[in-house]
């Protein structure tokens, strides 16, 4: 529903960003070659090679921009969400074609026309989306081509229903009221909008007000009157939509699909598929390696002082749970005894704890000793960001009593997460860090990821509970 109604709003985003990307490029090529605001020293280059590029240009940033979610629904929030938003997109986009054409040795596009394109279509790119915007508001402010809607059920679901159609003006939708089957609500305002009358007036009320759209949104237990609400109807022509109630039982990722005209709703469903399983897996492959490459004389120097600093093994391999409930070896640099669970059987690590040996406590300290995990990652049992694994003696009890903690599991564990940069890491309140594993997965974005890559290397490291 939202797609169909909203194909213009989209279309018109589409259009003027790529126009906008088109119009940035030609004039950094003019600015720097044609106005030499910084003097040209060897020659200008022919305005076709410019041109070529535009297409693959065109191509990256589109693909960034789904990647990204820049034509998700603002939900009320400020303009400047939406320009950061933008910036972000810019930004991940110019970088891939600086890598890209480090790569392409047949002609050298000038860096400084790069710069100038980057900040050009940022500031391009937010005007159209500030234009569309803008002309969306004075279009639906004058009551032009607004589909009005009539809400069956002024319960709960009700309410939510009117509360996202306000927040998603670009659909086009105006809720004129509710219907409800108490009398007493009649007359009352509920989010803003009037409670017009009962069920058995639908077809006055769908006359009187000149409503185009119905949502028929009873709770579970009312659905029984839906056949007598499409009764009500009698020979209108309006359409009619049905909203279930499952939002209470919908999680992470949740939504319909349709399987050969077949409804299915989706309570809960991971939103690593497709091409965003590919994306992940790639950039955990190439950044693991990396880090791997960068930390090696770092690991090296790790592994020679653990195994000076007390007797035993360099490693710690430990059981841990992943992706869908699946067992694997998590590696570690030893920063306790060997025997350290013998007496006390497996516990969490606590303040001061004494099994740590004396060059173990400070590598807890640091995470230093996490560093081996990007073995783990590069072979597939974690990731770089995703919900830390926890242990399976452990989970057995934590499913039981913290709610949806299974979810979690959804996605692949990972060496950091949205919960530890938010310093909800060690012996910390178990709600909290649900709750930020379950908002990282349903907000996923390989920009999400960055950006806690980027939090963990300042803040990410040391931790006060990191004992």
């Amino acid at each position: 529903m939202l797609k169909k109604h909203g194909q213009l709003f989209l279309s018109s985003l589409y259009t003027l960003d790529s126009i906008a990307i088109f119009f940035a490029w030609l004039l950094a090529y003019f600015i720097r070659f044609k106005l030499q605001i910084i003097p040209v020293t060897q020659g200008i280059p022919p305005l076709d090679m410019y041109y070529a590029a535009l297409i693959p240009i065109w191509i990256v940033f589109l693909i960034n921009i789904k990647i990204c979610g820049l034509y998700q629904p603002l939900r009320g929030q400020s303009g400047f969400t939406e320009f950061f938003a933008i910036l972000k997109v810019t930004s991940i986009s110019v970088l891939i074609l600086t890598a890209i054409t480090f790569f392409y040795r047949q002609f050298s596009y000038s860096r400084v026309v790069v710069v100038h394109f980057w900040i050009l279509v940022t500031f391009a790119m937010g005007f159209s989306h500030w234009l569309v915007r803008r002309i969306l508001v004075m279009v639906r402010g004058r009551g032009w081509n607004l589909q009005k809607v009539l809400i069956v059920g002024a319960g709960e679901l009700g309410q939510t229903v009117a509360e996202k159609l306000d927040l998603h003006p670009e659909i086009g939708f105006e809720v004129v009221g509710y219907l409800t089957q108490h009398p007493e609500k009649v007359g009352n305002s509920l989010q803003g909008h009037p409670v017009l009358g009962q069920y058995n007036e639908l077809s006055k009320t769908i006359q009187d007000h000149d409503v185009d759209q119905l949502f028929v949104a009873l709770p579970l237990k009312a659905h029984d009157r839906l056949e007598q609400v499409l009764e009500y109807l009698g020979e209108e022509t309006v359409d009619v939509k049905v909203v279930p109630d499952l939002m209470r039982y919908m999680n992470i990722h949740s939504g319909v699909e349709e399987l050969d005209g077949l409804p299915i709703v989706n309570l809960a469903e991971s939103p690593l598929y497709g091409w965003n399983v590919v994306i992940k897996r790639v950039s955990d492959i190439v950044l693991s390696s990396l880090a791997i490459v960068v930390t090696a004389p770092v690991m090296v120097l790790i592994a020679l002082l653990v195994k000076l600093g007390s007797r035993g093994p360099v490693f710690y391999r430990q059981e841990r749970v992943g992706l869908d409930g699946k067992v694997f070896w998590m590696l570690k640099f030893r920063s306790m005894t060997p025997d350290a669970e013998q007496s006390t059987g497996p516990v969490w690590a606590k303040e001061n704890d004494e099994r740590r040996t004396r060059f173990g406590t400070f590598i807890r300290k640091t995470s230093l000793d996490e560093l081996p995990q990007l073995f783990n990652v590069l072979k597939g049992e974690m990731s770089l960001v995703g919900p830390r694994p926890e242990r399976p003696v452990f989970i057995g009890d934590f499913k039981q009593s913290i709610p949806h903690y299974m979810l979690r599991l959804k996605m692949k564990a990972g060496l950091t997460g949205w919960a530890q940069v938010n310093g909800w890491r060690g012996n910390t309140s178990l709600q909290k860090r649900i709750e930020c594993d379950l908002y990282y997965i349903k907000n996923w974005s390989l920009g999400f990821d960055l950006k806690i890559l980027f939090m963990t290397l300042w803040k990410g490291f040391i931790n006060r509970h990191a004992y």
